[in-house]
């Protein structure tokens, strides 16, 4: 059968297993950020319509009043968004325990039921929307989280493909916006999940044929097999194959004089016994990276969950206008997958190139990630500066730089974290940093109540998140000065020992 006859059908499973690990991450696992749309079509059908009131203004015209409507559908986003976080720490710990076919029955599992909620769901029965789409969300995590590993099949490309998996997760808000323009179209909310609950049936297939048992190690050693028709998989122990990697390199290293002391750094993986999970958590690395991470995903959940109200004030309440702007959010966010692809790309650019004299390839990998972290960085700045600006004109470009800094934010999260800490914790570090990081998008909540205290008007707030972003440049910035430390040392090193043999020459 495929894959169990020799090295060609292995790369055939390898190629079949990344085109559809895209698909899937393309179609299913990141929907829930195409948020605004599904709130066109829940406000249409008269989802919590229960809460709109009659107001007579001073002149005595009476308006409607949907603003508790609105705070529920961001309340519903909130709740999503940070169980899409939060639970990636329990998430990861089970996909490093028990590997990836348990984990994504987990996820098939959680993705069913949300899309069956949301397809028994009514005006009568909004409520459902709560379980509903944080069920979506962590069934939609947990993919991505088991294709992460994808990257790991093609290791000159492996920044660039773990990259375009993060980017198709972007994209894959989009599927709400084609829910909306099939809903305009005649077909009710209802057939549109049923229609996503049946695909579950390809996600098993693919957990059982195209996806290990375990997990894929890196790098992947020979004649690595993995799938049911292989019969006994060749899933290896990460932490033993590292073991033997590490074993290979020490005896590849020619002796050493003995006198130069070990770097003490921020690198969370110099020794073996620096290679725990505790020494990873408690690293400079993973502290400033997950600062980085959440200021800019609390950024970004603040905006996806305030567009519509936002859209409606600058609009005027104009419903075709409103829905314009929003079909444009949502097209844009099809581009993720064209966007993340760059960022991998920055990563991956010295591969394939000599590495520096003492210079690991470690090191070479944190290296070329700071260009990287700093454009996202940048990028976050530059989303943020626009969308304080109350011009709604200026919002197409507001929803550009938002769906180019996504893409690199999560792609680049997703590798650093491969780049800089052992393979054998990257599902528990993965979830940490996303659940810590939830903890932190909790503050979108207050945020929200703060704007309503304003009146409305999100402009402060904005703009004390817009200053907020600045810390995430601390990041790029103290990687930039590690990589400096390491290369000074090495050229310090190299100075004594070339000292050392002109003595011996001399002599």
């Amino acid at each position: 059968m495929l894959g169990c006859d020799g090295g060609s059908g292995m790369r055939v499973r390898y190629k079949l297993t990344l085109v559809t690990g895209l698909l899937e991450c393309l179609c299913f696992a990141g929907v829930v950020f195409g948020w605004a749309s599904l709130v066109f079509v829940l406000k249409t059908d008269g989802y919590f319509s229960d809460l709109c009131v009659t107001v007579t203004e001073g002149n005595g015209t009476e308006i409607t009043d949907c603003s508790a409507q609105d705070e529920q559908f961001s309340l519903i986003f909130t709740v999503a968004s940070f169980m899409n976080n939060f639970l990636t720490l329990p998430n990861g710990f089970l996909f490093d325990h028990f590997g990836t076919m348990a984990t994504r029955f987990l996820g098939i599992f959680l993705y069913t039921t949300g899309t069956l909620l949301v397809a028994l769901s009514s005006k009568a029965l909004s409520l459902l929307f709560f379980p509903a789409l944080s069920c979506i969300a962590v069934g939609g995590i947990l993919f991505l989280l088991t294709n992460i590993q994808v990257g790991n099949l093609f290791d000159t490309h492996r920044s660039t493909i773990i990259t375009l998996y993060n980017g198709a997760f972007d994209s894959s808000s989009t599927v709400f916006l084609i829910i909306k323009v099939l809903y305009e179209k005649g077909i009710s909310l209802r057939s549109s999940f049923l229609f996503l609950s049946a695909f579950d049936v390809i996600h098993l297939l693919r957990t059982l044929f195209l996806m290990p048992k375990s997990y894929i190690p890196y790098p992947v050693p020979e004649n690595y097999r993995y799938g049911v028709s292989c019969g006994k998989s060749n899933s290896y122990s990460v932490e033993e194959n590292e073991a033997k990697q590490e074993l290979k390199n020490m005896s590849d290293k020619p002796e050493q004089d003995g006198e130069s002391e070990p770097l003490k750094s921020d690198d969370p993986e110099p020794t073996e016994k620096d290679s725990s999970f505790r020494s990873c958590v408690i690293s400079w690395f993973f502290l400033w990276h997950l600062i980085w991470l959440s200021v800019m995903q609390l950024r970004h959940y603040l905006f996806i969950g305030t567009l519509n109200p936002m859209l409606n004030r600058l609009a005027k309440q104009d419903p075709v206008t409103v829905s314009q702007y929003t079909n444009a959010f949502a097209f844009t966010q099809l581009s993720g997958i064209l966007c993340a692809p760059w960022n991998g790309l920055l990563m991956d650019r010295h591969k394939g190139k000599a590495l520096k004299p003492g210079e690991t390839e470690k090191e070479a990998d944190l290296r070329s990630s700071i260009l990287s972290l700093f454009l996202t960085s940048l990028q976050c700045l530059l989303f943020s500066i626009c969308a304080t600006i109350p011009f709604l004109p200026l919002q197409y470009i507001t929803f550009v730089l938002q769906v180019l800094n996504r893409s690199f934010l999560y792609g680049g999260n997703a590798a650093f974290i491969s780049i800089a800490f052992p393979a054998q914790h990257f599902g528990k570090l993965y979830g940490l940093v996303m659940s810590l990081s939830a903890v932190v998008s909790l503050l979108q909540y207050p945020c929200l109540a703060l704007v309503k205290v304003l009146g409305g008007d999100p402009f402060y707030v904005n703009v004390s998140l817009t200053i907020l972003t600045l810390l995430a440049f601390v990041h790029p910035l103290n990687i930039f000065l590690h990589c400096r430390r390491l290369a000074s040392q090495r050229e310090s090193t190299q100075s004594v020992c070339a000292g050392s043999s002109n003595r011996e020459a001399s002599l």
